[in-house]
């Protein structure tokens, strides 16, 4: 098979797995924009809040590391897809019949669970079209598509809190886009059964004893971004709570965070492949700085703190991946991913819970906290950077 070729099938299957990614996004970003005021009206605490956001990243990215063994193991990558796809998603439009804080964030848990059981087996099969493609473009393309749908997640379900229909129709509509993403992740199966014959070379091994030092680096960097970026779910419940922005623009202000991202991760994922880790360390630098403006400012600054969020939140998903796939093979990826996602998971869930805690007792030192732990992942990025060469 020619390189062309190869290039055009791996490319194809980028976007139809970006497809699946648009609709997923759609329904599980559409519920994650009012999961925190929805949380709010059934009577939690801003405490209550960052610890169900805390949780379920923990379990969210924790139970990757296995479910990414596991997956390699076997080699079912697209069982553990299907299978995860299911739970993500339709515990979603069951939102609608949660009488009560409890319950509404069991099922919140359990979206996030069905999310660990899938992403590292996605990540992995995408990870074969970067020998083609430049795995910055690849995981690029694929979370611009993935952020387009948490753009359009949203703004449907603002349209039905501005037609007075309230959370619970907002989240039961979700299933129409939970149904689209299945439908077209069967038609991915049955394309593209061997995803892993679309990386013509094998990326070079490595050793025998475990990780190499710049993979744990990198870990260590996307470790402190996680615990000092704040989950949306606890910015939404400050929205509410101090009327900064009105609760049917909450989910208005979730899709522009979204727009800039799938915008930002197509040009950083470009930018990666050509420039390298210097696009990384602007991408997070500019992106730590959106606490102030978030937590501080009235309407206005609130949003545009809300551009510099969601420019994090592309960047985290276009180019961390990117960044760690040269240092593991090709036959460890999916455990890799996992591992890589498990520590950032624990990360994100202490320092949401430290979020939710400090929103109750100082608002100013959250943001404080925020910034630096975001900021002291750049040296990290550089000094990985050099264990490479």
């Amino acid at each position: 098979m020619s390189s062309k070729t190869l290039a055009h099938l791996a490319f194809r299957f980028v976007f139809i797995i970006g497809i699946v990614s648009l609709f997923a996004d759609m329904t599980y970003e559409g519920a994650r924009s009012i999961n925190g005021a929805f949380l709010g009206s059934l009577g939690a605490t801003g405490a209550v809040v960052g610890l169900v956001a805390g949780v379920g990243e923990l379990i969210g990215y924790g139970f990757r590391s296995l479910t990414g063994f596991f997956a390699d193991k076997t080699h079912r990558y697209w069982w553990f897809a299907f299978f995860g796809y299911a739970i993500n998603l339709f515990a979603v439009p069951a939102l609608a019949l949660a009488g009560n804080w409890p319950v509404a964030a069991a099922l919140m848990i359990a979206e996030r669970t069905g999310k660990a059981l899938r992403k590292p087996s996605m990540e992995a099969m995408l990870s074969y079209a970067g020998k083609s493609l430049g795995n910055g473009w690849v995981f690029g393309l694929n979370e611009a598509l993935d952020q387009t749908g948490a753009t359009i997640g949203p703004l449907i379900v603002a349209w039905v809190l501005f037609l007075h229909g309230g959370y619970r129709y907002g989240y039961a509509v979700l299933a129409i886009a939970a149904i689209l993403c299945l439908s077209v992740l069967i038609v991915a199966r049955i394309l593209y059964p061997k995803p892993h014959e679309l990386e013509k070379k094998q990326a070079k091994a490595m050793s025998t004893k475990g990780f190499s030092r710049a993979f744990w680096l990198y870990s260590l960097a996307g470790a402190c971004i996680a615990a000092g970026f704040v989950d949306f779910s606890l910015v939404a419940f400050h929205f509410q709570k101090s009327t900064v922005v009105l609760p049917q623009v909450i989910p208005v202000f979730y899709a522009v965070a979204m727009a800039v991202g799938a915008i930002t991760a197509l040009i950083f994922g470009k930018l990666y492949d050509k420039k390298g880790i210097v696009i990384v360390l602007i991408a997070f630098f500019f992106s730590s700085l959106f606490a102030p403006f978030v937590f501080f400012g009235t309407f206005w600054p609130a949003l545009l703190g809300m551009l510099l969020w969601g420019l994090g939140m592309g960047a985290q998903d276009s180019m961390l991946k990117a960044v760690i796939t040269p240092v593991i093979s090709v036959d460890k990826r999916s455990t890799a991913f996992g591992l890589f996602d498990t520590i950032f998971g624990v990360a994100w869930f202490l320092g949401s819970a430290a979020m939710g805690f400090l929103y109750d007792v100082s608002i100013p030192t959250l943001v404080i906290l925020s910034i630096i732990l975001q900021l002291a992942a750049l040296p990290i990025f550089i000094y990985a950077r050099k264990q490479r060469m």
